[in-house]
């Protein structure tokens, strides 16, 4: 196949040099330039503009990558994707239980090639999450490298791109989800890895196809990725639309993007998967002879917690929870994208790139407020493009400063005033790094101090050393890699969640009986998530089974406690 490039004429210069914009010259540090096409810096930086990105790029290597191993505490999500990286390494299939098509499996078969390449594997970093989260490290530190790439395409601004980068890496509720094994950040990669070669603006088509297949692994990674596909349509049409092969880029765009979609589908289809039986969508009588991919989507369609109009909903128990992380970020940041909706709106050749950041976060913001299920983690891929918004509008303002006060405003000036503003968010004011006590004490906020994931550890140390490897173990899901793949290996410890609902697992091994129990391996709030599970009482057994158990083992700290206990037969 041949490559195919656009050379706008009476302009060509090597592909070396800035792809050109006719009469407008190169903007140094900090400087703005708004034009009616977006991307056309093709990554020709400044010495001083590299630095910027390298300081953004080991500042998130510090603030993602200290206490990482420590806070915060293990959880059962984390745990889950493990365990199926874990199946896919040791037994050949997605997941150690049913694989029911609850999400796309292309996140943990990333988790689960970069395991094969350490030397240990599971082990390489200690434990089997701490091994998953140096992943989601470096997963964050190349996610900054695009951000501040593709915000500097856009805005043609070194300080809009130092200033989402600094808020992508000190924001307490990123610097809290990212580090944790989730798919979303897994996603965010692919998504920005995606836009990074829209952006790049070379002409070339296959640089597109790159894009399309990045964003197609990004769905299939987290499916909710599709949400940013509204404003990938608006930015790719605009961004070719000018060249002769402009059918060419587009078609191979959706068609790479398509094609690697519809992978999930094939797999499914070939294990005889796709529909269920009889072709009942019936919700209150799942089919019970087989999975069924197009039923899981049918039933994710239909799960909801309330609406954001409903102020009673699970969105606004929700909305506190990030609230109290990081308000700044939450509210300044959707204020940001309005603003910046509105000048795209207004002046849509002359503000175009700000309508493709407001789009991009304004798509996935749909996504978390339309009222479907909601759990913390889901605003990992609304960060890095809340702050973009506000890295943008924010050197926005900084310009008009400059253009209203004439020649008084220098460039060391904007320097002053954008970095005044990163030291008041991590200043005890903005509580981005130094906080303080309940004493009133400044200290480093609880992300670079606290220490919780021992407990873990020492959970699991008393699991090997009292607790024989035949024993039919109940507990959550963190432990799991940690208890399966270790020596000696626990193979009846298994997840309440399944243990609730796997038929192998509740039929065979337990038979819904507790007196087929042996031991109960406590996580925080473990109780609190059984009860929420049960209401249709398919874990009562294993809730029966407390009842007539000793606590042999516990540790608390805080609002964090971990228990063992023996089922008295």
């Amino acid at each position: 196949m041949s490559e195919e490039r656009y050379v706008p004429p009476n302009h060509y210069q090597p592909l070396s040099e800035p792809f050109p914009i006719p009469g407008i010259r190169a903007r140094g540090v900090g400087e703005s330039l708004v034009t009616d096409t977006v991307g056309t810096v093709k990554g020709h930086m400044t010495l001083a503009t590299r630095l910027l990105l390298i300081i953004s790029m080991v500042t998130g290597a510090l603030t993602h990558g200290y206490h990482l191993f420590v806070y915060p505490l293990y959880i059962t999500d984390e745990g889950i994707y493990m365990e199926q990286a874990w199946s896919i390494l040791r037994e050949g299939r997605m997941s150690p239980y049913t694989y029911f098509y609850d999400h796309a499996p292309a996140g943990w078969i990333v988790i689960a090639g970069w395991v094969s390449l350490l030397p240990h594997q599971f082990e390489a970093f200690g434990d089997a999450i701490n091994t998953g989260r140096v992943l989601m490290l470096i997963a964050h530190i190349a996610s900054i490298y695009l951000l501040f790439q593709v915000t500097y395409r856009l805005s043609h601004s070194a300080l809009a791109a130092f200033l989402a980068a600094f808020l992508f890496n000190f924001s307490p509720l990123a610097v809290y989800y990212q580090r944790q094994v989730y798919l979303d950040n897994l996603m965010v990669f692919w998504v920005l890895l995606s836009l990074y070669l829209i952006t790049s603006n070379d002409g070339r088509v296959i640089t597109l196809l790159l894009s399309g297949l990045a964003f197609g692994i990004g769905v299939l990674t987290k499916e909710n990725a599709i949400f940013f596909a509204p404003a990938f349509g608006y930015l790719l049409y605009t961004q070719v639309r000018h060249w002769p092969n402009f059918r060419f880029g587009l078609g191979f765009w959706m068609y790479a993007a398509l094609a690697t979609i519809s992978l999930y589908f094939l797999f499914a289809t070939l294990k005889n998967e796709l529909l269920p039986s009889h072709l009942s969508f019936n919700l209150n009588n799942p089919p019970a002879d087989h999975v069924s991919l197009l039923y899981s989507i049918w039933w994710q369609l239909h799960r909801s917690q309330g609406s954001i109009m409903d102020l009673n909903s699970y969105f606004w128990v929700i909305m506190k929870v990030w609230l109290s992380k990081d308000t700044f970020i939450l509210i300044g940041g959707m204020v940001a994208v309005a603003i910046n909706l509105l000048f795209g709106l207004q002046e849509r050749k002359k503000n175009q790139s700000f309508l493709v950041a407001s789009l991009l976060a304004t798509g996935y913001a749909f996504y978390i407020a339309r009222g479907s299920q909601m759990l913390e983690f889901y605003i990992v891929p609304l960060i890095p493009f809340l702050s973009m918004n506000l890295g943008m509008l924010l050197n926005r303002c900084v310009v008009a400063l400059k253009e209203g006060s004439g020649k008084t405003f220098s460039l060391v000036t904007q320097w002053v005033v954008a970095l005044s503003f990163m030291a008041a968010l991590v200043s005890p004011v903005g509580g981005y790094f130094l906080d303080h006590d309940e004493f009133g004490k400044v200290v480093p906020h609880d992300l670079y101090k606290l220490p919780q994931t021992y407990m873990q550890q020492e959970e699991l140390a008393y699991v090997r050393e009292h607790i024989p490897p035949t024993a039919r173990i109940i507990m959550d899901d963190e432990l799991w890699v940690d208890l399966h793949d270790g020596t000696p290996s626990y193979k009846y410890a298994h997840s309440h969640w399944k243990a609730a609902s796997d038929p192998d697992i509740r039929d065979k091994l337990f038979h819904r009986d507790w007196n087929n129990i042996d031991y109960i391996v406590m996580s925080n709030k473990m109780v609190d998530a059984m009860e929420l599970n049960n209401g249709d009482g398919s874990e009562t057994w294993i809730l029966d089974a407390l009842q007539h158990a000793t606590r042999i083992w516990d540790l608390k700290r805080g609002d964090v406690e971990l228990q063992i206990y023996q089922i008295q037969h």
